[in-house]
């Protein structure tokens, strides 16, 4: 059974910064593809970093690329989504999810579709 439980979520001002965690189990980040995405009201949810297997090789989507960097910790199996010069627009449910899909290219990591498990989310409010 794999489970993700995500931690870290909170209210911040605009241009502060938070950690987001996503504690795994039942498969190895080190080795899958592990992903964060995020929905905010009445919007779909929508891709926002990938880490994938090979090499730790990470995506980004545009609107984040240069402020967040996911990372992993293989001792703790755990992954983290740091988040920095925060803007009210990146409210949102923030959830991690894992795939054991094994290939090269970031395509295939912004699909939703393209991950087996998810966790239950974490809310993140920036206010303005």
């Amino acid at each position: 059974q794999v489970q993700l439980v995500e931690s870290g979520g909170g209210l911040v001002q605009a241009g502060g910064s938070l950690r987001l965690s996503c504690a795994a189990s039942g498969r190895t980040v080190s080795s899958s593809g592990m992903g964060w995405f995020r929905q905010a009201p009445g919007k779909e949810r929508e891709f926002a970093a990938a880490i994938i297997w090979s090499g730790g090789s990470t995506y980004y989507a545009d609107s984040v690329k240069g402020r967040f960097t996911i990372s992993r910790d293989n001792g703790e199996n755990t992954v983290y989504l740091q988040m920095n010069s925060l803007k009210p627009e990146d409210t949102a449910v923030y959830y991690c999810a894992t795939t054991p899909m094994r290939v090269i290219g970031s395509r295939l990591y912004q699909i939703r579709s393209s991950y087996d498990y998810w966790g239950q989310g974490t809310q993140v409010t920036v206010s303005s």
